[in-house]
């Protein structure tokens, strides 16, 4: 009943001992930017650099999301351009010519069981589907 398993029999291999206050560490604008730079180079993978800083490579991909913003927003106070909504309004073309009537009337090709329907624009829903059911139904019972 006291018995003692192989592994508590081995001891300690290693304690490490923390003493004072957990503190976060603090990047500077600048640490952070090379990093992110880092992270920008031809080849390189988010997770390596993230591990070789010892970050959590969802910091990293917030950093490079917040230089993505604030590059942004500072592209657009240069240009002065502010982002904003603005209105669709549809209007008829006025003064562009009519197409001719070949390029207007557009039609579909449907191959269906060794037989081509031609469908051109506006033609009737009902009678589509009538015709596609017969020549599905002449194919399956001719086989």
């Amino acid at each position: 009943m006291d018995e003692i398993s192989d592994d508590t029999k081995a001891g300690f291999q290693r304690v490490e001992l923390l003493t004072g206050a957990i503190r976060r560490r603090r990047w500077s604008a600048d640490e952070k930017a090379r990093i992110v730079a880092e992270t920008l180079l031809p080849g390189a993978r988010v997770s390596e650099v993230a591990r070789r800083w010892q970050l959590h490579p969802q910091q990293l991909f917030g950093w490079r999301r917040d230089t993505r913003v604030e590059k942004g927003a500072r592209q657009a106070a240069a240009s002065g351009m502010q982002p904003s909504f603005a209105p669709i309004v549809v209007t008829a073309d006025v003064g562009v010519p009519a197409a001719p009537m070949e390029a207007v009337r557009s039609s579909i090709e449907v191959e269906l069981a060794g037989a081509v329907v031609r469908v051109m624009a506006g033609a009737d829903d009902g009678l589509l589907t009538a015709v596609l059911r017969a020549v599905r139904c002449s194919a399956s019972s001719s086989t």
